[in-house]
């Protein structure tokens, strides 16, 4: 089996999307190519967010959000999206899932770390499905 890519959508790719993808490339162990892109792209991460994956290990503060490209939607096999609606291209054959998180934007610490935490348990059972048959 070929290396899955799982590309990560939220509207801003500053905070949630950010945290999938930061704790995908960690749990994967390079065993997923990791996209992520916004359909309104932030201007830098979510300081919160980063403080919040700090505290599990994981270091995202040098990611930038990124406009969320259709080739990077057409060369995944997974396609997680996080409240971006519809401004995400659909193509046959891949696999869609709309994760219902809060945004973190905006928010406490204490409120940030229960949605990194529901996004983890969302990023190991994954992360089984994708790598059970390599």
């Amino acid at each position: 089996m070929t290396q899955p890519t799982v590309l990560f959508v939220c509207v801003h790719n500053a905070g949630r999307s950010q945290m999938a993808a930061g704790y995908m490339r960690q749990l994967s162990g390079g065993r997923v190519t990791v996209l992520s892109g916004g359909s309104e792209p932030g201007d830098s991460i979510n300081p919160v967010a980063v403080a919040a994956m700090a505290e599990e290990g994981i270091d995202i503060a040098g990611e930038v959000p990124s406009i969320l490209q259709t080739e990077d939607v057409r060369g995944s096999d997974v396609v997680i999206t996080m409240g971006c609606g519809d401004a995400c291209p659909i193509f046959p054959g891949k696999r869609y899932e709309d994760w219902q998180l809060t945004d973190p934007a905006g928010k406490a610490i204490d409120e940030v770390r229960p949605i990194r935490d529901d996004i983890k348990r969302r990023i190991e059972a994954l992360l089984e499905e994708i790598t059970a048959a390599g």
